[in-house]
């Protein structure tokens, strides 16, 4: 007979336990954004022009899209033409390469590949985190390799860095 009770209660208690577990449901987001979405509801994001003596054709596009991508994906924030609640804004300043290291030979064998991006941002809902500030993102690859070959991917990575370190500086205060 105490088995019985032993067996029941142990269903009884997988059943409240399975109940409790789909009743309760916690959900945490850790998206690295710190805002105040009852005071700031929109971004405007204003396409960054390249100012560089040097330019690759897609790179503009490719930094413009992404910027607008990662506000988009990671945060609650609704892009607008004008008017919004934060604006960033701003241009590609650099774009360029240089040697970066010597072999024994005297030759290169590594090019460093430079993006900088200067960055004007605008919180209407408080101006003292208002700034202009510049980011570089920074890449090498190795003399050997002509840059045509490695130039796309070396890009994305310098843009998605710069994106990131917008991103932070201008939504994640913490």
């Amino acid at each position: 007979m105490d088995w019985r009770k032993t067996e029941r209660m142990k269903k009884y208690l997988f059943l409240l336990s399975v109940i409790v577990l789909t009743a309760c449901s916690v959900s945490y987001k850790f998206n690295g954004a710190s805002i105040d979405y009852t005071k700031t509801k929109t971004i405007q994001i204003v396409d960054f022009p390249i100012r560089s003596n040097y330019v690759w054709g897609p790179m503009g596009p490719m930094f413009n899209n992404a910027l607008k991508d990662e506000y988009a994906n990671h945060t609650k924030l609704i892009q607008v033409k004008r008017n919004g609640d934060l604006k960033l804004e701003g241009e590609i300043t650099q774009y360029s390469q240089r040697n970066k290291a010597v072999s024994s030979e005297g030759h290169s064998n590594m090019t460093e590949l430079s993006i900088t991006v200067n960055v004007r941002f605008t919180n209407n809902a408080n101006h003292n985190e208002d700034f202009e500030r510049q980011f570089t993102s920074s890449k090498s690859y190795e003399t050997t390799l002509s840059l045509n070959s490695v130039q796309e991917q070396l890009v994305r990575q310098m843009v998605e860095d710069l994106v990131d370190q917008i991103f932070n500086a201008t939504v994640a205060n913490w």
